[in-house]
């Protein structure tokens, strides 16, 4: 069994608590909304949610830690080359946004430039999920910071450190043209040319899957603090979430310093996973999870079914074990 492969600690603390979930499923439940699983979505990643198949991204490479300084060119020649998963993801713009915003436009340009489609189908070169930094209930900081995301032709945003209902609801307003009732302006930026498609089509496409069946942007909420996992069951209650996952962040919240030394509480970080699978499947969202190649097998078999991975060769290993484990 793919649990017996899992580090120790991780069967121990499932032993404790464990969530019981229908391995078919994926951890997509029974979707609220009917729509068929044959419908081409510009955006693939909704594709295979709609058709409960598990999905697997990596984290782009767009400004590499180690190693000699490359040009976004290079980067993209080499996500081009290298990249299996279904799409990429960037948490780079939290800090100095505008800096971090132009840098990350220079590789989406890049990308752009260096990939090719295997067929004619007007899909994205690749989809891409960003996190915005926190919003709060900053109604201008929401539309100027996610619409100038959007702007950039990414697929997905990612809403994180929101600590209530509220803050995601205004996350997903900012996502929307005011012509589909959001706030985001009229202006599109070079998203059309990313997407492949005209500038009225993208208009017209450029809206929240599943609030609009026809839409094609994902919108994915991290459960980062005490407070989100306080108010759990009324932020998965919000319509027109993609993915709700467990943060990364949330490690942090369970470790605290004793007598000089960090003590991590395994019990309750584990507590708190389990917590979020568990709304992910009253309110039949799909479960993301940041995992490694160690605990993506223990973690499909939970029930969890959109994975995140780190740009490296054991996030690139990672993909691998998942895609086989879906039979994809």
């Amino acid at each position: 069994m793919a649990q017996q492969n899992a580090p120790a600690c991780y069967r121990a603390a499932m032993r404790r608590r464990v969530v019981p979930v229908v391995a078919s499923a994926i951890g997509f439940g029974v979707l609220a909304f009917a729509q068929s699983a044959s419908t081409l979505h510009l955006n693939p990643v909704i594709d295979l949610l709609l058709s409960h198949k598990p999905v697997f991204g990596l984290t782009a490479p767009v400004s590499p830690r180690n190693g000699p300084a490359r040009t976004a060119t290079d980067l993209a020649k080499e996500t081009v080359a290298r990249d299996r998963s279904d799409f990429l993801f960037s948490g780079g713009m939290v800090g100095d946004f505008d800096r971090n915003l132009s840098t990350f436009a220079g590789f989406v340009a890049a990308l752009h430039d260096a990939g090719t489609r295997a067929d004619a189908s007007p899909r994205p070169l690749r989809p891409i999920i960003v996190r915005t930094p926190r919003i709060g209930l900053d109604r201008a900081k929401a539309i100027d910071h996610i619409s100038r995301q959007l702007n950039l032709g990414v697929s997905g945003i990612m809403i994180a450190g929101a600590t209530s209902a509220e803050e995601v609801r205004l996350g997903l307003a900012a996502m929307r043209f005011k012509s589909q009732g959001g706030m985001r302006p009229d202006a599109i930026g070079t998203a059309p040319k990313y997407w492949g498609v005209t500038d009225a089509e993208y208009r017209r496409k450029a809206d929240v899957w599943p609030l609009n069946r026809a839409g094609e942007l994902i919108s994915w909420v991290s459960i980062d603090n005490k407070d989100a996992l306080a108010h759990l069951r009324d932020i998965a209650a919000v319509k027109g979430i993609g993915v709700l996952s467990p943060g990364a962040e949330l490690r942090g919240v369970f470790t605290t310093i004793e007598h000089g030394d960090r003590v991590f509480d395994l019990d309750a970080w584990a507590s708190a996973v389990n917590a979020v699978l568990a709304a992910c499947q009253e309110f039949h969202v799909p479960c993301g999870y940041q995992a490694t190649a160690a605990d993506i097998a223990a973690r499909m078999q939970q029930g969890f079914g959109v994975f995140l991975m780190n740009w490296s060769d054991l996030g690139f290993q990672a993909v691998g074990i998942g895609r086989r484990l879906a039979g994809r």
